[in-house]
This record gives C-alpha cells, sequence and structure tokens, in this order.
C-alpha cells in the first residue's frame, strides 16, 4: 500500500470521533492512532493489530489479542519480547509459503482459487479475515485458514476489491 503524504492518525482525545461505540462492536482492527486511539479500540471484546504499528503499540502497553504482520515487509516484521504485555497471537504471513504462528507454529497458505492477478489488498483481507473469525470465536487454527483464505482469494483479482472471498 503506498499512502502519499501524511499517514492519517487519529488521536484517542478527539472527542468528534465516537470512541465509545468501540465497546459495543465484536472486534477492532488498529492500523493507524496514537496510544489514546490505541486505549479507545481495546474496549472492544476483541483487538487485533497491525505489526507495522510497533511503536505504537509499545507506547499504548495494552494487551492485543493478536498482532498480524508480514514476515516479507521489514516494516511489518515483529521480534519477540518487542510488545509488553506480549500479544496473546502473533501471526506472521510469508506469501505462498504460508506463514507462522505463535503459539501454534507454522500454517499453509490456502489454495488459490483462480490465476493470480494483483497482489494488492492480500494482506489487509487476511487481517480483516483473522479478525473477523476470532471475534466468532473459532480457534486460531480455523481462523488463520480463513485468513488465508481470504487472502488468496483477493490474490485473484485486480485491486483489493474484485477477488473478495464469500462465506456461504
Amino acid at each position: 500500500m503506498t499512502v502519499l503524504g501524511d499517514k492519517l492518525r487519529p488521536s484517542g482525545r478527539d472527542g468528534r470521533l465516537p470512541w465509545e461505540e468501540l465497546a459495543r462492536a465484536d472486534a477492532a482492527y488498529f492500523v493507524s492512532g496514537d496510544d489514546a486511539a490505541l486505549h479507545a479500540a481495546r474496549r472492544a471484546p476483541l483487538l487485533v493489530a497491525t505489526a507495522r504499528e510497533t511503536e505504537t503499540l509499545r507506547e499504548g502497553a495494552v494487551e492485543l489479542d493478536a498482532l498480524v504482520g508480514s514476515g516479507e515487509d521489514p516494516g511489518e516484521r515483529y521480534g519477540p519480547g518487542e510488545l509488553e504485555p506480549r500479544p496473546k497471537l502473533v501471526v506472521t504471513t510469508a506469501g505462498a509459503l504460508g506463514g507462522w504462528m505463535n503459539p501454534g507454529g507454522p500454517y499453509l497458505a490456502a489454495p488459490l482459487p483462480g490465476p493470480v492477478e494483483d497482489a494488492y489488498g492480500c494482506g489487509d483481507c487476511f487481517a480483516a479475515g483473522l479478525t473477523f473469525a476470532l471475534a466468532d470465536g473459532r480457534s486460531p487454527e480455523v481462523a488463520v485458514e480463513l485468513a488465508a483464505r481470504c487472502g488468496a482469494a483477493v490474490l485473484t483479482g485486480r485491486g483489493a476489491y474484485a477477488g473478495q472471498l464469500t462465506l456461504g
């Protein structure tokens, strides 16, 4: 993903935003914001965050239900002990190789439902699938399997939306 200009970073101190509504959500996926926004996101029953925001996560020091990142992107790598408290689950993707979850170990990439078109949005859709499945009460292993299917589906479409997985 490419950001032109400054990255949007909501502030949890911005009273114009309805932060209290996060307590009524099934889950929150933290991708950007300050430490106050992170604390507001923690009001959700389940909090997943991107490893790209490690500095804010370190400053905020909230417990994450899951941390997701890419082993292929230096900006999304997480090393053990970088966050305190430690995330309950750390999921690292590795493209066609699958990835690694801790606890849990390696997992396989999902089979592609068609020919490869475009990788844009695969990681975001993986994270969305993971967040959805964990919020639905699925085990981490089943959640990662669904997340991998979401990422694989996006890989077969142009852009982030043409190849979406549908649940049926």
